[in-house]
């Protein structure tokens, strides 16, 4: 494998939920802003707001709907909520006098995923590469309507996630990915024929890294993890769809 320092640094990526209650600088926070933005953008729309949240208050109603032992939410260096937004868009193009309805589409809407979700890798592997420690926060979508309420966010723009960012107290073990024989092929999507043995052989490694690491261990595999996982959802993330509808998206798809 070729490696340099970029690509050493992303793969030692882990996330961090434990960090020092020490706030990024000045320099550090408009360099990581910078780099969120200079990734690639869907027809050049830029269609993602970055909402740097300093309010305590605001971070701690953001911790109580992430849910329990969510101290990361609220005990980081820097908390970054990643915004879906056609309504910067929808605002210039009405200046032009043109028709908005396809901001309102699930491509436009894909669009700020693509978007949003490239500026937040973008931000991570600068931040790790400054030896931060970063976790992604799907969370904040337990209860997304409390969270528009929370930030004030306008028609045409959703919260999609959140990134905390920060000087880790403790790094935690890696974890151990699936096999590169599941989850890559070539031309066609094909797993590959002793599947089941490679995934025999990633339940006993995961399960042996659960067992072992010292924060939060357990005996657990992964499609033990899975199972759980595909049955659980909380009450309000069901509600996602009526939320994203009632924000101005997937209005006029067939």
């Amino acid at each position: 494998m070729t490696v340099n320092e970029t690509i050493q640094s992303l793969l030692n990526h882990r996330s961090v939920r434990d960090f020092k209650p020490q706030p990024l600088d000045d320099q550090t926070l408009a360099t990581l802003l910078e780099v969120a933005h200079q990734g690639a953008s869907s027809m050049f729309l830029q269609e993602f707001s970055i909402l740097s949240i300093t309010d305590q208050a605001i971070k701690d109603q953001l911790a109580e709907i992430c849910g329990q032992s969510q101290h990361q939410v609220n005990r980081n260096g820097h908390l970054f909520v990643f915004v879906a937004d056609q309504y910067r868009n929808q605002l210039i193009a009405s200046q032009q006098q043109v028709d908005t309805t396809l901001l309102h589409e699930t491509d436009r809407l894909l669009g700020c995923v693509y978007d949003a979700t490239i500026g937040a890798q973008s931000l991570i592997t600068a931040a790790e590469s400054l030896g931060l420690g970063t976790v992604v926060l799907g969370s904040i979508l337990n209860d997304a309507r409390q969270v528009i309420q929370l930030l004030h966010l306008p028609h045409l723009t959703f919260p999609l996630f959140a990134v905390a960012v920060g000087y880790p107290n403790d790094l935690p073990e890696q974890k151990p990915r699936l096999p590169q024989s599941v989850v890559n092929f070539t031309n066609t999507y094909q797993l590959p024929v002793d599947f089941e043995a490679q995934l025999d052989a990633y339940d006993t490694e995961l399960q042996s890294y659960y067992e072992q690491r010292h924060l939060n261990p357990r005996r657990e595999t992964f499609r033990q993890s899975l199972a759980r996982e595909v049955v659980s959802s909380p009450r309000h993330r069901r509600e996602l769809l009526a939320i994203l509808k009632e924000q101005g998206f997937l209005e006029h798809d067939r």
